[in-house]
């Protein structure tokens, strides 16, 4: 006969054991200007379930190129990545952004020719930059879009070789996804773009690399705030835990691509099922040398962005910022 009390009792208990109150969750945006294995830490961040965790609903969007930065400064965003260089170029021009969190310190851009064209030209891997990059001349080489970073590379490393980016070199603007087939087609001698483009032909034999800036080859490129996260200032100031549960999110994404590469790379094959293993694996060898842990912004990176664009003849030195002053913070990935 006690049986009944007692589970009427425990019933009682559990009725009146308060329910601990979870933290309501917050909304907030993201933009991607393109789909790239460059913005892993936002892909692993989002599949991941890391923004729930921290309380944040994140919608993520792609807005082609420029876009973004744009579709944050107007506020119907509020975030985006973007490189330094970027965004200091829009600071220049009064639009300032803030800049909480460095993903990728150094650039994801490489040069790479048509393995025929080059080895007709005497082209050994050992030969210094400057020697390599003599073989551009007179070649037809594919960017992303005229004065982006991408071209702002190629510019750079004409400059590097003693040669005019202006006349020595023929440019034609072209969509990524276009130019392995333009380049089998012959259409172009070679492109300079960002992983993991360059890593397929240059894995199968039929491009070689000039200039690769993850590798090391432009020093003053490093450390360089490639992949930013930026807001506007007063997002952070009116919506201080938005940006501190973002800015936690990327410290976890950063650790777990370094701390667990075989999930990430289960990541990439579900975001990228095109791609050979090959080329992932390569990839992910390089975004895991360049994601910093704690993904912290710091002066030295974006400067160095800056100057990129400087020695490339992209942007003049007056054109530049004067100081860094209120562009970037460390707060919240600390």
């Amino acid at each position: 006969m006690r049986a009944p009390w007692i589970a009427t009792a425990a019933l009682t208990l559990v009725a009146a054991t308060p329910v601990q109150a979870q933290p309501a969750m917050e909304e907030s945006s993201l933009a991607l200007p393109t789909v790239s294995i460059t913005f892993t830490s936002a892909l692993v961040a989002e599949d991941q379930g890391l923004y729930e965790k921290e309380g944040l609903r994140v919608k993520t969007i792609t807005i082609q190129g420029v876009g973004a930065p744009n579709a944050v400064i107007a506020g119907s965003i509020d975030f985006t990545l973007t490189t330094a260089s970027t965004f200091t170029r829009a600071a220049v021009h009064g639009q300032r952004l803030l800049a909480i969190a460095n993903l990728i310190d150094r650039p994801m851009m490489e040069i790479v020719l048509r393995k025929e064209v080059a080895d007709a030209a005497g082209y050994d891997p050992a030969q210094p930059l400057e020697t390599r990059a003599q073989f551009l001349k007179g070649r037809t080489i594919a960017v992303d879009g005229i004065n982006t970073n991408l071209h702002a590379l190629l510019r750079l490393v004409a400059l590097r070789a003693g040669l005019d980016p202006e006349t020595d070199v023929r440019v034609t603007p072209m969509a990524a996804t276009n130019l392995l087939s333009a380049m089998q087609t012959k259409a172009i001698d070679g492109f300079s773009s960002s992983m993991p483009w360059t890593l397929e032909p240059a894995q199968n034999g039929t491009a070689v690399v000039i200039a690769s800036s993850p590798h090391g080859d432009i020093p003053s490129m490093i450390p360089f705030a490639y992949s930013v996260l930026v807001t506007r200032p007063e997002t952070c100031e009116k919506r201080r835990s938005v940006c501190e549960k973002m800015g936690r999110a990327f410290v976890a994404a950063a650790a777990f691509i370094h701390d667990q590469p075989e999930a990430t790379l289960a990541i990439l094959k579900k975001r990228f099922p095109a791609m050979s293993d090959a080329v992932l694996a390569g990839s992910l060898d390089l975004i895991r040398e360049a994601t910093p842990v704690p993904p912290i912004v710091t002066r030295q990176g974006i400067e160095n962005s800056e100057l990129f664009n400087v020695d490339a003849g992209v942007v003049k030195r007056e054109e530049t910022l004067k100081s860094y002053d209120g562009l970037f913070t460390d707060a919240y990935v600390k």
